[in-house]
């Protein structure tokens, strides 16, 4: 029977099984993909309706199928030299190597500052070129370039600095270093401004003068195109001979995969290349300091996107947020293993700090976030009194998980707060912030689409809730006010297989611009539900006419997700998730991850 909901609100109506109100309050929506395209993949392909259904929705057609299922650098790598600034940043480069000039590196603290970094000191060193690498400290230094660092690394010998990650908006530090003498090309991916920084080059695709098309490209990726085409120019002066071998660039895409799998950019056209072809490098475990970060995470099969993102990934992010910020690419550039064991064990121990401050920061958030921001704005605000600001993004990214809208996270020490921001797809944050920058509405600010940072007075919060409610909501306009689940399609419990796994494993890598596949498995019996692990619920799930399918949902003791599996035990429910593989002491299963339910009787 359909839901009453559905035939009163002809929004509801197109409610995907007629759920216009899941558990966690969203309407379930079914993907819209061309029939035609569909059938095209299926019979091209070999694939089952629902990978082919999966992928139509996400604009992939008969002509760019092959290119997604099998992405080569080979066939999407651009010309570096299309970027704005590159051939000017290069050159300057060449003059370095050869004269044998100290280059100094200002990374962010962030996996995909310390990626980038580490790509340059890993280049350079196999060069026999001296590198000299910063991150700055979150709390004493901030975000960005600081005048006194960048003197004292000019200070140290550095005539040449290269900023990656950071450095688009930071005019009086750059100012500063420029007036001393130092030379500085900044690598970068966050929002530029109209007028540029005071620097010899400004690598950043998205400048407005950019035309290279590579606008979703994380730092990283952008560093990794600076070195093809430095390693171009070497090579075309002569530098590279048996003494001084060329460098193995390929050698480092388990660092570009890295960095982008992490910053949450789109795993689409290039990026998606990276990360399939740095996953491959990656398992052969030629990075020292990446291998025993696996190993200290407890990994015990090759990493793929998942173990990147929340397991490896959180760790390195853990020296920047509560420990050293200088770990991370310490250990990605660390070739002695012993020495990598030890920074990995450090970053283990920061990291199990990370969670215990987080926690008790995101239970205050939750507990007051409602009454900074009106429950049904386009946004929610959360701010803190002495929050470690090293836990505020994680804190906005769970405010953004559990109410599926853009969150921000403030912490106030004295009058002026430091914050951090995340989004969901559809809406730029980043954009929001610098224009609330470019008003006076917050001190500092700027970041990229799903991202943001910022500073804000205690005295213009509310006037900073309203700028940036009134900024996303013009953004969002004709996007329905209640959230919407996305589904793919439904598929039956006898579907579920290590086959249909496989097959949806050609779809990978997953990632933001990617994401990964989702179902509704309807009409099942939940049974077997228990509390498991760090507040999990799993249990299995029955088919009406058999069948039986293991199911889990992360982190949902405590919400109304956990509550209604562990309250409905035996009642008929329609399940939505991601399947998974589950491989346990050489079988293989599937296990359904389960994100939301709705009832079904």
């Amino acid at each position: 029977m359909p839901d009453q909901t559905a035939l009163s609100n002809p929004e509801a109506a197109a409610a995907f099984l007629g759920v216009a109100r899941s558990v966690r309050g969203r309407i379930w929506r079914l993907s819209s993909a061309d029939a035609d395209t569909v059938s095209a993949l299926m019979r091209r392909h070999d694939l089952p309706e629902v990978v082919a259904r999966a992928m139509a929705a996400r604009e992939i057609g008969e002509d760019t199928a092959e290119a997604f299922l099998n992405p080569t650098l080979r066939g999407l790598m651009p010309d570096p030299s299309r970027l704005a600034d590159m051939d000017r940043a290069v050159e300057r480069l060449v003059a370095a190597v050869r004269e044998n000039q100290t280059i100094a590196v200002f990374g962010d603290y962030d996996v995909d500052g310390a990626t980038s970094s580490a790509l340059l000191v890993r280049y350079f060193e196999s060069l026999g070129h001296d590198v000299r690498v910063h991150i700055p400290d979150r709390i004493t230094e901030g975000y960005g370039p600081n005048a006194a660092a960048l003197l004292a690394l000019h200070a140290g010998g550095a005539k040449l600095l290269i900023t990656v990650d950071c450095g688009v908006t930071a005019f009086a530090a750059l100012e500063a270093a420029r007036d001393a003498g130092m030379e500085v090309i900044v690598v970068d991916h966050h929002q530029v401004e109209d007028t540029l920084p005071p620097c010899l080059a400004l690598v950043n695709p998205k400048r407005r003068d950019d035309t290279s098309g590579t606008q979703d490209l994380a730092a990283v990726g952008v560093v990794f195109l600076l070195l093809v085409a430095l390693n171009r120019a070497l090579r075309g002066a002569g530098v590279f001979t048996p003494e001084r071998p060329e460098p193995n660039l390929k050698s480092l895409l388990d660092l570009v995969a890295f960095g982008t799998v992490c910053d949450v950019v789109p795993l689409r056209g290039l990026n998606r290349a990276f990360v399939v072809q740095g996953l491959k490098v990656l398992a052969e475990g030629g990075n020292v300091g990446l291998s025993c970060l696996a190993e200290r995470a407890g990994l015990k099969a090759a990493p793929e996107t998942y173990h990147i993102g929340f397991v490896m990934g959180p760790r390195i992010n853990a020296g920047g947020r509560v420990g050293r910020s200088d770990l991370g690419v310490r250990l990605l550039s660390c070739g002695d293993r012993a020495l990598a064991n030890h920074l990995a064990e450090e970053l283990e121990q920061h990291n199990s700090d990370r969670r215990e401050i987080e926690a008790t920061a995101l239970a205050e958030a939750i507990a007051q976030s409602d009454t900074i921001m009106p429950a049904d704005g386009p946004v929610v605000v959360a701010a803190g009194e002495d929050w470690h600001p090293g836990v505020v993004g994680l804190v906005a990214a769970r405010l953004k998980e559990r109410f599926n809208v853009p969150a921000c996270a403030v912490t106030f020490f004295g009058e002026v707060g430091k914050g951090s921001g995340r989004s969901v797809p559809g809406i730029n944050l980043g954009a929001a912030i610098l224009a609330a920058r470019e008003a006076g509405v917050v001190l500092t600010g700027g970041g990229h689409a799903m991202a943001a940072g910022f500073t804000v007075k205690r005295a213009d919060l509310s006037r900073f809730c309203a700028f940036l409610s009134d900024h996303v909501r013009a953004q969002a306009m004709g996007v329905p006010a209640v959230a919407s689940a996305w589904v793919d399609g439904a598929i039956d419990i006898g579907a579920a297989t290590p086959e249909l796994i496989g097959i949806l494993a050609r779809m990978e890598p997953f990632g933001a611009g990617n994401e990964e596949p989702r179902f509704v498995v309807p009409t099942v019996r939940l049974g077997r539900i228990e509390t498991v692990g760090a507040g999990h619920v799993r249990g299995h799930a029955y088919g009406r006419t058999g069948g039986r399918l293991k199911v889990i949902a992360f982190r949902a003791a405590e919400d109304d997700l956990g509550a209604a599996l562990l309250g409905h035990r035996d009642r008929q429910v329609h399940l939505l998730g991601a399947l998974r593989a589950d491989n346990w002491q050489g079988r293989k299963d599937v296990q359904f991850v389960i994100e939301d339910l709705a009832f079904a009787d």
